[in-house]
């Protein structure tokens, strides 16, 4: 038989070892039978001359070279590699080493191999209550899907409360606090989407946010009074805002244009809402307002029309009566409304038109919060006779009520006070929980009451706020979770079911003590909230980086907020300076609240401005004298081109083209105007007044009986206050006069976008 000498010194030494360890066993003779055929087939190690020429060894010899190898050798180095390995490469489970295994537990693993964890069909299966498997930080694979919804069909559904503790949320934090208001700011709403924060202030003003870094989008001007409630539609498309001044103004979000102004109301608007009810493309818009009317705008979602004239109830027992509060039921079929007569009424659009079909006479106090649930035809008042009630749909209109009195407490609570006992208690705010099992009542003495909605039974009470809380928002998927704020300042996050304090946040403004707190709101996927406050202050809080906020100045102003309007008898406005409408003037300047510039790296800010000239960023100021003869610091030009560089650009073809265009259309319009009227002219032959710039809405009349309003000057934060962006409107420079091909990029623009059909339907 031939001899095989093609093997490598350690394969050698390995024979050996395992001839010599099986001779310290039971396998004497497979020892002897090895040691003999590895002297025939010569692999032992061999022995090398001092020429470098290698002879073969006997058995015998080998043993007598290495007398310091025990029998046992090849067992202790096995013994050894487990530990070693363990600190290079660690093992899925510790301390525990085998010969034998596989992937993790596998002798000869390597870095790569902890790479490529795989999960057998059986692993998905075997999971505690079909808990889908948590990938590994060393998986770099996506788990498959079909595997883990096969795994949960087998064992079951893993409870939410697992997969998301209430500790999660305290990592909720303050991402930025931003001025962008004079005024208190007592109405926020997020979009659709989560992705567009609208605020509504005391300043008049409506202002649209990006709630992912704070930018400033727009500034929808109109109102000439304080903003009292915000509502968007179920599309996305549209926002509505009541105001003291006893209109709604609704604006398109695609493009900021103004929609309607509607004018039912003889008070100012208490409370706006979209109704859920959908037939065909007929919506309704509901409005109440301290004229004590409660009215219905019915509008078309294929042409965005609104009805001028409004189902109207007039709800006015005797003089004084207010109706304060509104909500829809979850598909919008009801309507329920508190007044201050003590009365709630229940209004059903389901025949058609909307009609009165119930009132529920038990409070004895004014009715000033009410809330449906978020499924079914329930619905909580809150009444300053310190009670609240959960009023449920029986049959035939019938309803049927559970009293909640704020006077009861949790049996083995402390006695209360001889002076708490004289207190009479007032329901300042209700909501419920997102899966409707409990009811939070909000009350004048600083405590928040959780309710069993289906017994009415108390099973907490929340204290922690310092003064009265008119803000309840519960989480948007989370039972567990409510937000409470209050004019003490504080925000706090609640865990219902164990009735404590998850999160806390403290409103202080540095050197003006704390804010009163307004309003707040959920993004729909629950990662951050919004809140408004008496110092005009937005604040945004969510998880995660707050690094997309920090190229954000603290104060955000648009030079033009604060420009006086040219409005008509329709209520709709221009801007009084560039007889412009606000929507289609071009992107402003970015200014603090003193009215002065942002540095260039803020103006980029402003969409529209994003890829202007550094040069042209910041416009250049001048001292110019005024009519009266005061020296005021203006605005004289933002452009900063040579003399030789604007004359070329106003040579340009196109914008000779368009002047050539303008001229030839006013010609003809004079003429035309001329001929119609023929001896129509005063007797000093006066001609007619021009028209309007063709910018101009149709709908917006510049006439004689036209009147200038600039909004009121309300609620300066500091006595003494230079007013500052108040006086910008005396700002203006010429290149903020809209060309042609300025207004047709900003009309294809898009401040919000629109949901799809399959999102909200």
């Amino acid at each position: 038989m031939a001899k095989n000498r093609n093997i490598s010194l350690l394969e050698s030494e390995l024979y050996y070892l395992i001839s010599r360890f099986l001779t310290t066993g039971p396998c004497r003779r497979a020892a002897e039978v090895l040691a003999s055929e590895l002297e025939e087939y010569q692999l032992l190690p061999g022995r090398l001359d001092w020429l470098g020429n290698e002879h073969p060894r006997t058995y015998e010899d080998v043993i007598a070279a290495n007398r310091h190898i025990a029998p046992d050798h090849l067992l202790q180095i096995c013994k050894q590699i487990g530990p070693i390995l363990d600190k290079e490469v660690p093992s899925c489970v510790p301390g525990v080493h085998s010969l034998l295994g596989s992937g993790k537990q596998s002798m000869l693993r390597t870095a790569k191999d902890r790479d490529r964890v795989r999960f057998t069909a059986s692993s998905y299966a075997a999971l505690h209550r079909g808990r889908p498997p948590e990938r590994p930080l060393n998986c770099k694979n996506p788990l498959p899907l079909v595997k883990v919804h096969r795994g949960r069909e087998l064992t079951g559904t893993q409870r939410f409360s697992s997969i998301n503790p209430v500790s999660n949320y305290q990592h909720m934090r303050l991402h930025r606090r931003i001025l962008g208001h004079l005024s208190a700011v007592y109405c926020i709403a997020f979009d659709r989407t989560g992705l567009r924060i609208f605020t509504g202030s005391d300043d008049c003003l409506v202002k649209i946010w990006s709630s992912f870094d704070g930018r400033l989008h727009s500034t929808l001007r109109g109102h000439s009074a304080e903003i009292t409630d915000l509502a968007v539609n179920y599309e996305n498309t549209l926002i509505a805002a009541g105001s003291c001044d006893k209109t709604i103004r609704v604006w398109c979000l695609r493009t900021c244009a103004p929609v309607a102004v509607l004018q039912g109301h003889s008070g100012s608007i208490t409370s706006l809402q979209f109704s859920p009810f959908v037939k065909g493309s007929k919506r309704y818009m509901l409005s109440t307002g301290t004229d004590a009317t409660v009215c219905f705008w019915q509008w078309d979602v294929n042409n965005i029309n609104f009805s001028d004239r409004p189902h109207k109830f007039t709800e006015r027992p005797r003089p004084g009566i207010q109706t304060v509060c509104s909500s829809f039921s979850p598909g919008g079929m009801f309507l329920a409304t508190g007044s201050t007569d003590d009365v709630i009424r229940i209004y059903y659009l389901g025949n058609g038109a909307p009609e009165k079909v119930s009132e529920l006479h038990e409070h004895t106090d004014k009715v000033d919060s009410i809330q449906f649930c978020h499924s079914g035809e329930r619905f909580v008042s809150g009444s300053r006779d310190g009670t609240a009630r959960i009023w449920k749909l029986h049959q035939r209109q019938q309803w049927r009520c559970i009293l909640l009195n704020m006077s009861a407490t949790i049996p083995g609570a402390e006695p209360v006070s001889e002076e708490e006992s004289y207190f009479k208690p007032k329901v300042t705010m209700v909501a419920w929980d997102r899966h409707d099992n409990t009811v939070i009542t909000a009350v004048n003495n600083h405590l928040l009451k959780v309710w069993n909605s289906y017994t009415g039974q108390l099973l907490h009470i929340l204290k922690g706020h310092e003064a009265e809380v008119f803000v309840l928002e519960p989480h948007p998927f989370d039972p567990r979770i409510i937000l409470s704020a209050g004019h003490d300042g504080n925000v706090f996050i609640w865990d219902l079911l164990q009735g404590t304090n998850t999160q806390h946040y403290f409103n202080m403004i540095e050197g003006q003590g704390h804010g009163a707190v307004f309003d707040c709101k959920f993004t729909l996927d629950g990662q951050r909230f919004a809140c408004t406050d008496s110092h005009g202050h937005l604040l945004i809080f969510g998880f995660g980086s707050s690094k997309p906020y920090e190229k954000l100045p603290d104060q955000v102003f648009f030079h033009t907020d604060y420009r006086p309007l040219i409005r008509d008898t329709n209520g709709f406005v221009l801007d009084e300076q560039t007889q412009q409408a606000p929507h289609l003037m071009p992107p402003p300047f970015l200014v603090d609240v003193d009215g002065n510039p942002h540095p260039p790296r803020y103006q980029r800010l402003v969409p529209g401005r994003e890829n202007i000239a550094a040069e042209h960023l910041v416009p250049q100021l001048g001292y110019v004298a005024t009519s009266d003869g005061e020296v005021v610091e203006q605005v004289i030009s933002q452009q900063t081109a040579e003399p030789e560089e604007v004359a070329a650009r106003r040579n340009s073809l196109l914008d000779q083209a368009i002047r050539q265009l303008q001229q030839q259309h006013d010609r003809q319009y004079q003429t035309g105007t001329e001929a119609a009227q023929g001896d129509g002219a005063g007797p000093g032959g006066q001609a007619p007044a021009l028209a309007p710039a063709p910018s101009t809405p149709r709908r917006v009349s510049v006439n004689d009986r036209a009147e200038v309003q600039s909004p009121p000057n309300v609620g300066l934060r500091r006595s003494g206050q230079v007013e500052g962006v108040r006086q910008m409107h005396q700002n203006a420079p010429r290149s903020q006069m809209a060309t042609e091909r300025d207004l047709q990029a900003w009309r294809r623009r898009v401040v919000v976008p629109e949901l799809p059909p399959s999102i909200y339907r």
